[in-house]
């Protein structure tokens, strides 16, 4: 039970931050946004580094770090973007796919297949996205799906769910191989320094945009590094796929943020949608072992 519970408190870590970076930061460039929590939560990395065990490596936790570094950049940045293109309730949700992608990973990389009551769980997920882009006061049957091109986040998001589909699987196999502390620190140490030394020399980033904003920098860092350590110990626990599908209430979460926060329009239907995206997550995760 406790990974669910470190699940849930990723699921809220990261719906804060995201919350958090689009209210305070979506002024700045999609790269900007990107490198601000990376940049505040150097320092808390830097402070527990010394306290983790170095733990017996495995032989694949070498390839599994260095994979996971590119692949982690493409989607933060995707990731930045699309929550910065558009609403938060638009753009979050479709994160939900990740759980449907990870059958095809899975099996890829675990040689699992999908019983009947995940492919039932695909196909309400994808009711839940129709649904997200229903518009009462212009309807059509084929609206909905032609929503998710129109929308930038959306389309985005869908892709960076792809994305995330390998990167839990891989984090997952170097996490086996070492350890969920060892991993999440050091590999988000490198990222984050990689991540703003590619970005620097490629002038897409100015260091005095951070420092001009320390009280909003530190905030958004705390909860990046809370969602590093709550996920890296979480999907330690139980399989990938349930770990990431109870991660994914960040997208009530942030339809919540959404409302109140940032004041988004069509909120009940997106909370139906994101409600039947959910559901059809809970029935992947109910699939045989």
């Amino acid at each position: 039970m406790y990974w669910f519970i470190l699940s849930l408190l990723t699921a809220l870590a990261v719906s804060s931050q995201d919350a958090c970076v689009k209210r305070f930061f979506s002024g700045l460039s999609p790269f900007e946004m990107a490198a601000c929590p990376l940049f505040y939560s150097l320092p808390m990395l830097a402070v527990a580094a010394p306290f983790i065990p170095v733990p017996p490596v495995g032989p694949d936790f070498g390839w599994t770090f260095l994979l996971s570094i590119p692949m982690n950049g493409i989607s933060f940045i995707l990731y930045m973007r699309a929550i910065r293109e558009s609403p938060l309730s638009l753009t979050i949700p479709y994160l939900a796919f990740t759980p449907v992608f990870m059958i095809l990973t899975g099996y890829l990389f675990l040689g699992e297949m999908p019983s009947p009551t995940g492919i039932l769980g695909i196909l309400v997920i994808c009711a839940g996205g129709y649904t997200l882009n229903i518009d009462p006061a212009r309807w059509h049957i084929l609206f909905p799906i032609r929503a998710v091109f129109r929308e930038t986040g959306s389309w985005l998001m869908l892709i960076v769910a792809f994305l995330y589909s390998f990167t839990s699987v891989i984090g997952k196999k170097a996490i086996l191989n070492s350890s969920p502390l060892f991993f999440s620190i050091l590999f988000f140490g490198v990222f984050n320094l990689l991540m703003l030394f590619l970005l620097r020399i490629m002038k897409k980033i100015r260091f005095a945009t951070f420092l001009a904003h320390p009280v909003n920098g530190s905030l958004a860092g705390t909860l990046f590094f809370l969602h590093i350590l709550f996920h890296g110990w979480a999907i330690s626990m139980t399989k990938a796929a349930y770990m990431i599908s109870v991660k994914r209430l960040s997208v009530l979460f942030s339809i919540i943020y959404g409302k109140f926060i940032f004041r988004e329009e069509r909120i009940a239907i997106r909370l139906g949608g994101a409600l039947l995206m959910l559901a059809g997550t809970l029935l992947i995760t109910l699939q045989g072992d």
